[in-house]
């Protein structure tokens, strides 16, 4: 009985060890003395690991394509993040210099089509006839031909394009230079940008360029790509390294999702960034486990254009059905959701001149026009009946300009206050009001 009755692996070494422990009952397992310290580390290690991925505050950047999220996504990182490297800015000076080429290749094309060509023909005569004009003996016209022909209609031969192309030689003396990391399309782009700046400047210098940058809307330019068109020779020079604001405003597709982590007083923070096109969008279930905070972004301004990827939807309707669909969805029924109405700034500027109530979706406006604060009420509203269940209060909306650094932390160190103490309430620590 006991342990004689057991089945051991060798005999034991005597008889004496069989007749000990009072009677033949059970031996007790023996441990090695430095097991149970190392077990309660590991133990202890675990519940540490599990009340930090606890109290971590996940936050989901959703909303439409360029809408502004990968800008506010930049800022999070300038206000909390680590700087840029080099590489990153080499990035970003080709993307800046890229933005400005398809800006030009959109306006150039935008100029044809609302056949202002013959008023470009009568302003250049006026320049050519005046005496001492900066333009260095090309004129507005002949800038327009030379961009037409290199960027859009691509009629200039093929030894002409490798010319204007630039050789290596001059591209290494080019800081920025090349980025692997920007894509063919992108560098071929800045390269051509190089090629061509003087005549983008001179284009976007004259006063039939400005009538075709007001009605931008119907051919989808960036707005903020203003500041670069109006920068021209420090952005071609040699020297150049992009500024913040560079980076802030340069326009870079999100095709996969992005995250990057921040500690701030002591709470960790995770930020995803995703793209906003259509086809995009079926990446973001990915992303929906466990979110603390969606912060949803439209864009303001967006109220009389239309989708890039389905030219008879209106950007701000979509934004609207995507906002219903969000804030409507099982996964975020216990996710605290905040609304950026951004591109503030565009939107005062745009209602001068582009009534709301002509944009047939939004018809039933009543509001005066060339009136900031009565448009802005109008579409927080237009948000709020997306909601079915949900009383949605007002300090969880924020009119935005995501590339003004002071608002966005002014806007961020808001919200993360709001998501913080939505966060304990959800959890029971506080008492709701």
């Amino acid at each position: 009985m006991g342990c004689g009755s057991s089945t051991p692996a060798q005999p034991p070494p005597s008889s004496s060890n069989s007749s000990s422990g009072g009677g033949g009952g059970p031996s007790a397992p023996q441990t090695n003395s430095s097991e149970a310290p190392r077990s309660r580390q590991i133990e202890a290690d675990l519940q540490r690991a599990r009340h930090e991925e606890e109290s971590k505050i996940k936050m989901l950047l959703l909303g439409a394509g360029e809408s502004g999220k990968s800008t506010i996504f930049k800022q999070m990182r300038l206000l909390y993040g680590t700087e840029r490297s080099e590489e990153d800015l080499r990035l970003y000076g080709v993307v800046a210099r890229s933005n400005i080429v398809v800006a030009a290749r959109k306006l150039c094309s935008h100029l044809r089509s609302l056949g202002l060509e013959e008023e470009l023909d009568r302003e250049a005569k006026e320049m050519d006839e005046l005496e001492g004009g900066d333009h260095g003996g090309v004129n507005c016209r002949q800038a327009y031909d030379e961009l037409m022909a290199y960027l859009v209609d691509n009629t200039a031969g093929a030894a002409a394009q490798d010319e204007s192309s630039g050789s290596n030689g001059e591209m290494t003396k080019d800081w920025v230079g090349q980025s692997p990391r920007a894509g063919l399309a992108a560098n071929n782009d800045a390269k051509l940008f190089l090629a061509h700046h003087e005549s983008i400047r001179i284009l976007w210098q004259s006063n039939t360029m400005k009538q075709v940058w007001a009605k931008r809307s119907a051919v989808n330019i960036i707005d903020s790509h203003k500041d670069y068109l109006n920068d021209i020779p420090r952005i071609a020079s040699p020297d150049y390294r992009p500024s913040t604001q560079d980076v802030i405003i340069a326009r870079v597709r999100t095709t996969h999702v992005v995250m990057e982590k921040y500690r701030i007083d002591g709470i960790d923070f995770e930020m995803y960034d995703v793209g906003g096109q259509r086809s995009e969008r079926r990446k973001w279930i990915d992303c929906f486990d466990q979110v603390t905070a969606v912060i949803f972004v439209a864009a303001l301004s967006e109220y009389d254009q239309t989708l890039a990827e389905a030219k008879r939807t209106n950007r701000m309707v979509e934004a609207l059905e995507l906002f219903r669909s969000v804030c409507n969805n099982r996964a975020f029924s216990n996710t605290s959701i905040m609304l950026f109405l951004n591109k503030k700034d565009i939107f005062a500027e745009k209602i001068m001149h582009s009534d709301i109530a002509a944009q047939r979706p939004f018809c039933d406006y009543a509001g005066p026009t060339k009136d900031f604060d009565h448009g802005v009420l109008y579409f927080i509203q237009k948000f709020k009946d997306c909601l079915i269940d949900d009383e949605f209060n007002d300090s969880f909306i924020h009119v935005t300009c995501a590339t003004d650094t002071n608002n966005m932390e002014f806007v961020l160190d808001s919200t993360r206050t709001i998501i913080m103490t939505d966060n304990l309430k959800r959890s029971g620590f506080l008492g709701a009001d």
